[in-house]
């Protein structure tokens, strides 16, 4: 796989894996299947394994460690503190402080059973903390060996710009995708300015361009996309809409729908790396499948045309208050 630049100097293959359904929120995971596709990724070529420390409590911190055990040289570990979550995995609130931040990184450490994090984001600001205490804190950590790189996560194009002030950024963590357009308002452009790299996460519309859901009764009832506004009611079929549109032009390229939109984001630039989630080895290799795809400007245009910003439904979470601070 080619390679992309993060920031100063983090280097890592086009396209990531996200973890998080491997332990978290998405139904039908199974720890399995999981494990052997994060090594399957591996041997593939991917780099970059995306996890948290509230999937699953801890559990996918865990999941990834294990599945590395062994091959630590080959894998730019990012995860994220930030979001409060208990034992039961219950949500407690959102925590910037640097006394959490220094307790939350050595939690880390332990689950993942690794010396150092590679990209270390805040998964989101608190509001009750100045930016610039909480990124002091994670510079402290750089000092201590424990982190190489920072990274935010759905920060405000203001909030990142006081963040690199204080200590350099190498990447912003937001939702980009074909149905998810907003940051390239302020945001895009705001991290280009600085040099900052971009990694979208649910790039494929947490599965809805892929084609997979056609009614909302689609999502299995245990699936937490079943509490997103796009997969409710009328925005549903709005929705659907856009995605019969990439799938109309998927089959004029001889591709599937997920990987013209997974093609298309990796085509707004060499700074922008897409971390497609999955918990399987069928998928996994579909997804990277992806940066195999060229498209040429006419075809760029039409996706432009068949889903252009703010044809979406439905906010992106059933809750945006943490978004964009």
């Amino acid at each position: 796989m080619r390679t992309r630049t993060l920031g100063e100097g983090l280097e890592v293959a086009e396209i990531g894996l996200g973890c998080m359904g491997m332990s978290a929120f998405y139904a039908g995971a199974d720890e399995r299947e999981a494990t052997a596709t994060i090594r399957r990724a591996l041997d593939l070529g991917v780099t970059m394994l995306d996890t948290a420390d509230m999937y699953g409590a801890g559990a996918n911190e865990r999941l990834v460690g294990r599945a590395i055990a062994g091959r630590r040289e080959q894998v730019v570990i990012a995860t994220k503190f930030g979001q409060v979550r208990g034992p039961a995995g219950e949500p407690l609130g959102v925590r910037g402080d640097p006394e959490y931040v220094h307790e939350a990184c050595d939690a880390s450490l332990e689950r993942l059973g690794v010396e150092s994090i590679d990209l270390y984001y805040q998964h989101r600001v608190d509001p009750k903390v100045p930016i610039e205490e909480t990124v002091g804190a994670m510079g402290e950590l750089v000092a201590a060996g424990k982190i190489r790189h920072l990274g935010l996560s759905e920060a405000a194009a203001a909030t990142v710009r006081r963040a690199h002030a204080a200590h350099p950024i190498a990447a912003l963590e937001t939702e980009y995708s074909l149905w998810t357009r907003g940051v390239e308002d302020e945001i895009l452009p705001t991290v280009r300015e600085l040099g900052i790299g971009f990694i979208a996460y649910s790039p494929l519309g947490r599965g809805f361009l892929t084609g997979r859901f056609r009614r909302p009764e689609d999502v299995p009832e245990d699936d937490s996309r079943r509490g997103h506004p796009r997969f409710q009611g009328e925005n549903f079929d709005r929705n659907l809409v856009l995605v019969d549109r990439v799938r109309e032009i998927a089959v004029d390229k001889g591709v599937e729908p997920g990987q013209l939109a997974l093609a298309w984001v990796l085509h707004r630039g060499d700074d922008i790396v897409p971390i497609p989630g999955t918990s399987r080895r069928a998928h996994l290799e579909q997804n990277l499948a992806a940066a195999q795809i060229e498209l040429g400007a006419e075809e760029l245009a039409r996706l432009d045309e068949a889903a252009p910003r703010g044809f979406t439904a439905g906010d992106r979470y059933p809750n945006m208050s943490s978004i964009d601070r």
